[in-house]
């Protein structure tokens, strides 16, 4: 399985208590991953699957209990990897909510302005996440909230958005 075939679903930040449990935080809504029975993890550029005895979550962490790792020292050679999971775990999202990784190559299309173009990646800040697209050559970033996205239309790869009146004529230049 490769990188492509999966998505990331976390980082082993530190171990957890003397038993061989480590510290995932991870970017997903936890309810819906609470019966997983393995990750991917990065190793040396290669990803291996760890079976999980445990998991508890709290927050936007786990707690983790892999299969044959008992001991803290153990424990303490997965900090700093990242887990990924394969893409047949993500729950459906439907609405206006997305995935990251599904909208480039969406067209977005602005209430006011019309067709902007062709989501070309998602730039994600600690604070806030951007679409990125270029038009006329020119780099436009729209924030990724709630108040902006007016609809996504997967069938058709259009996602429909309001944008604050001067944003787009700051980046165009109008």
């Amino acid at each position: 399985m490769t990188k492509e075939d999966c998505f990331y679903f976390g980082r082993v930040v530190k171990t957890h208590g003397i038993k061989g449990e480590v510290t995932l935080r991870i970017d997903a809504n936890s309810s819906a991953y609470s019966d997983l029975k393995y990750f991917m993890m990065e190793v040396n550029r290669n990803l291996i699957p760890f079976f999980i005895d445990s998991i508890t979550f709290y927050d936007n962490k786990a707690f983790v209990l892999f299969q044959n790792v008992r001991t803290l020292e153990q424990a303490s050679e997965f900090v700093g990897n990242d887990v990924y999971l394969p893409m047949e775990f993500l729950p459906k999202l439907t609405g206006n909510k997305f995935y990251y990784h599904e909208i480039p190559g969406f067209l977005l299309i602005d209430e006011e302005k019309g067709e902007l173009g062709i989501i070309s990646d998602i730039i994600e800040y600690p604070t806030q996440a951007l679409i990125q697209l270029f038009k006329d050559d020119k780099e436009i970033l729209i924030p990724i909230h709630s108040d902006l996205i007016k609809k996504v239309d997967r069938k058709n790869k259009k996602i429909f958005v309001k944008t604050p009146e001067g944003l787009i004529d700051m980046y165009l230049g109008q």
